[in-house]
């Protein structure tokens, strides 16, 4: 009798082991499919090229946005590089203006909403598709993009609603709805509700789904496959321990999780670096001759240029108006003062970090060359380039780190797993904002998002890449439709306060208070 209970245990044992990893799988697939049928027709529509190109519109309106603020603001990006500088270290903080937190912490909590995957496995995905020449245009989309978001951060602050204890509310819907009423044109109201809508749909994209995705791949690929809601579960909890005390403990949190995983990643890609400086020059020659010639990658000079532009938009959010959301709620009373430090943003975030990444992917050759023609193969599909093991996005990364330090991949996965919980904390935050400026202010309300937004961390991290990063893209992208067209209309106003700053600044009636 004890041989059979026995027996029976085992038997039962084993079927428990076989049916729950089964079970689990099978959530994963169900998920994923959910995921990809129901969102299609969004990314198709955002994505659609222009009649008879591969060249999808809505790149080329983020790049005329940004060129257009460039040259209307005077090359802003680098007559004001300076003094921006100032501004973070506190040397103009006056620390009775009304505001939640400090000029630092704020670009602090903008950068981690934008320091984060798209650095490690958006700058992958661009160079395996567009070749190194997706380098150049990427630098170029970020020290461009530096002017759109000087421009959509003066106009958080200048319009925010300031509340009787102490917080604020601000960011593109609120100067949709405020500007173009002082400039007598209609249709504000409607903007900022749609654009709403179109962020909190990116704060559930791109500002968790993704994250949680790439932070699974990388955990895996160490510890073993295993199903992605677990991975969800752990970071969803996590996400909500921070997030449920606000905006200062978020703010909190990423004064001292960004610098630390910068700092780390950023010196991890110098030594790697260093280690080939004498492939240095060779890689650079390869960012150039790519950028205009392609290298014989899928889609050539253009394809190059398309992905460059994709990634650092996507990178960067310039133009996307999520972080004139964090940043409306610094403590200023000179709104383009911040403006002045956003426009730090798509500098580290773009032309430092994604550069990084891009230049160890290069130099450690994980993209394989014909040796006879000297161009890149692509893989049997023709949509990318082959690289070693078949490697994509974060796993491409990981992989050209090991490559030179073969224990490296441990300290990337940590960097992942710092990377997404610190954007999906700030992309918290950015959806909260969006969702009671359309169901209004209340601790219940905010509650209710909070807990729909960790839901949507477990089910990116069940999903496959493909679907999430797809709808991560179109729904940021679809925000920075509604901002762009606001700004163009409001940037009138930014130029008056520029003037008005800096002919102070000169005269000496600003002074510093450090």
């Amino acid at each position: 009798m004890r041989n059979l209970i026995s027996a029976t245990v085992l038997a039962a044992g084993a079927l428990a082991t076989s049916i729950i990893p089964a079970a689990a799988q099978s959530i994963d697939d169900s998920v994923n499919q959910l995921f990809a049928n129901s969102t299609g027709w969004f990314v198709n529509f955002i994505f659609s090229p222009f009649p008879g190109t591969s060249f999808p519109w809505i790149v080329a309106w983020l790049v005329v946005a940004a060129t257009v603020f460039t040259l209307y603001f005077g090359f802003v990006q680098f007559t004001a590089f300076r003094h921006s500088i100032s501004l973070v270290k506190g040397d103009y903080s006056d620390p009775n203006d009304a505001g939640e937190v400090s000029h630092f912490q704020a670009l602090a909590t903008a950068l981690s909403g934008t320091v984060g995957l798209g650095n490690i496995a958006g700058v992958a995905v661009a160079v395996g598709i567009g070749g190194p020449g997706a380098t150049f245009w990427m630098i170029l989309a970020g020290l461009m993009g530096m002017a759109s978001k000087f421009t959509e951060c003066t106009l958080g602050v200048k319009y925010r609603n300031e509340y009787d204890d102490g917080t604020v509310s601000g960011g593109p819907m609120y100067y949709l709805t405020k500007g173009f009423a002082e400039r007598g044109l209609p249709g504000g109201k409607a903007l900022a509700v749609l654009f709403s809508i179109f962020c909190i749909l990116g704060a559930l994209g791109g500002g968790n789904m993704f994250q949680a995705n790439q932070a699974h791949q990388q955990i895996s690929g160490i510890v073993g496959q295993y199903p992605g809601w677990i991975t969800g579960m752990i970071f969803a909890a996590v996400v909500f321990a921070v997030i449920v005390g606000g905006l200062k403990s978020i703010a909190r949190v990423t004064e001292k999780v960004v610098p630390f995983m910068g700092v780390m990643y950023v010196a991890a890609a110098l030594i790697i670096i260093l280690l080939n400086a004498d492939k240095v020059g060779w890689a650079f020659g390869q960012i150039f001759d790519g950028a205009f010639t392609g290298l014989g990658v899928a889609g050539g000079m253009v394809g190059a240029l398309i992905q460059g532009f994709k990634r650092a938009a996507f990178s960067n959010e310039a133009g996307v108006g999520s972080a004139a959301i964090a940043h409306s709620a610094v403590r200023t009373k000179e709104p383009i003062t911040e403006g002045f430090v956003s426009l730090l943003e798509p500098f580290i975030d773009t032309v430092v970090i994604c550069t990084m990444t891009a230049l160890v992917i290069i130099i450690t050759q994980q993209m394989m060359i014909d040796p006879v023609t000297g161009n890149y193969m692509l893989n049997e599909a023709g949509t990318a380039i082959a690289t070693i093991d078949g490697n994509t996005g974060v796993s491409l990364t990981s992989a050209a780190f090991g490559s030179a330090i073969s224990w490296f991949p441990y300290v990337l996965a940590l960097a992942v797993i710092l990377f997404a919980f610190s954007t999906m904390i700030s992309w918290s935050y950015y959806g909260l904002k969006a969702w009671t400026y359309l169901f209004g202010e209340g601790q219940t309300k905010e509650i209710v998002f909070k807990v729909i937004f960790c839901i949507f961390v477990i089910i990116g991290a069940a999903a496959n890449l493909g679907p999430v990063i797809d709808f991560s893209d179109a729904a940021i992208f679809a925000m920075a439709v509604v901002n762009i067209f606001g700004l163009y209309l409001l940037m009138p106003i930014v130029k008056q306060e520029l003037k008005s700053y800096t002919s102070r600044l000169k005269s000496g009636e600003i002074k510093k208070f450090n």
